[in-house]
């Protein structure tokens, strides 16, 4: 049995770029009807009726939603989660998608061009780096970008979970508390900001800028804030950090050092990930609906697919805290009882 045609087997018999393939079969605008015909022709020719993309040109549908990820890390694995349990039991399939590596900021605009209505009928992106979409697709946006929000958003409370942690450890005594921040082009990183900030003032504590360092989000780049934070000539005693990934490197730079957690220093992370209860100490965190916004997100895109109205565009899920063995008063709190 001879393989099945691909969309690249059509270009080379109608002599035009795979683009043009796409967008001869999907009736997009940029194409010639002569060249449109050519191709036609080479789909006739090669079988190419019975692929996924001959049968999206007739009935402009895919059966394909696209979740766009940054990277398959934690997070956006149980994102994916969320997404395949709403699935589940419907005509879709999905499809997990990332070109962030190769594109950088936008990349998500390129990809739906690419993949919409060739690939995908709409499209889920996570942690995005705009929401300057023109898809021609239903889009919707999981911890969307701090940007205009022209797309239907799902997120977490982030500033409140911010607060719920920092005041977590003002209460156990702590009043030097550092601060490991996320990727400020996100509505997350930012709320979550504001909330550590929250928390100090209405305690009556100073917010001191030098106890605030940059994470991304990322392990390496949280990993060298926990040094900065420590090489402070008055170092914190405890750190909320605006993710678990930020928070487990924070964990990693302090034993590296022989800082006991949580006795010399306590920590407190955002998202309740997996990892969180595999460390060694498990993690005290802020949990996050994780699946629970990969589910949301993708009832409203199917919604947005059925050509439904949705009852809110912008939804904000609830967070709360969950006290593990990370924290722990301060010890001169402790060796004062």
């Amino acid at each position: 049995m001879s393989p099945r045609p691909t969309i690249r087997d059509v270009a080379v018999a109608a002599g035009v770029s795979v683009a043009s393939v796409s967008k001869a079969v999907n009736g997009r605008y940029g194409v010639s009807p002569e060249m449109t015909e050519r191709v036609m022709a080479a789909v006739r020719d090669l079988g190419y009726e019975s692929s996924l993309v001959a049968s999206s040109m007739r009935s402009r549908r895919t059966g394909v939603i696209g979740v766009l990820v940054a990277d398959f890390e934690p997070f956006s694995a149980e994102i994916l989660k969320g997404v395949g349990r709403a699935v589940s039991g419907t005509a879709y399939d999905l499809l997990a998608y990332s070109g962030s590596h190769q594109d950088g900021t936008g990349w998500e605009r390129r990809s739906i061009s690419r993949l919409s209505g060739t690939l995908i009928d709409g499209a889920i992106m996570v942690t995005p780096t705009t929401l300057a979409v023109e898809a021609g697709i239903p889009v919707v946006a999981v911890d969307p970008h701090a940007g205009r929000a022209d797309l239907p958003t799902v997120e977490s409370d982030s500033f409140a979970g911010a607060q719920q942690a920092v005041r977590h450890l003002i209460d156990l005594g702590h009043r030097r508390i550092g601060f490991v921040a996320g990727r400020p082009d996100l509505r997350s990183a930012t709320a979550r900001e504001r909330g550590y900030r929250a928390a100090l003032v209405s305690a009556g504590i100073s917010v001191d800028p030098a106890l605030i360092a940059a994470g991304q989000y990322e392990v390496a780049a949280a990993r060298r804030a926990a040094e900065h934070l420590l090489d402070l000539p008055h170092p914190p005693t405890a750190v909320f950090a605006a993710n678990d990934l930020s928070a487990l490197a924070v964990v990693a730079a302090a034993q590296g050092r022989g800082v006991r957690v949580p006795d010399d220093l306590s920590i407190i992370g955002f998202d309740d990930i997996p990892e969180a209860t595999r460390a060694t100490p498990q993690l005290t965190t802020v949990r996050q609906p994780i699946q629970q916004l990969g589910e949301t997100a993708t009832r409203m895109l199917l919604a947005l697919m059925n050509d439904e109205q949705l009852d809110q565009t912008q939804v904000l899920l609830p967070t709360r805290l969950i006290a593990r063995d990370t924290t722990a008063a301060p010890e001169r709190a402790r060796s004062a009882t």
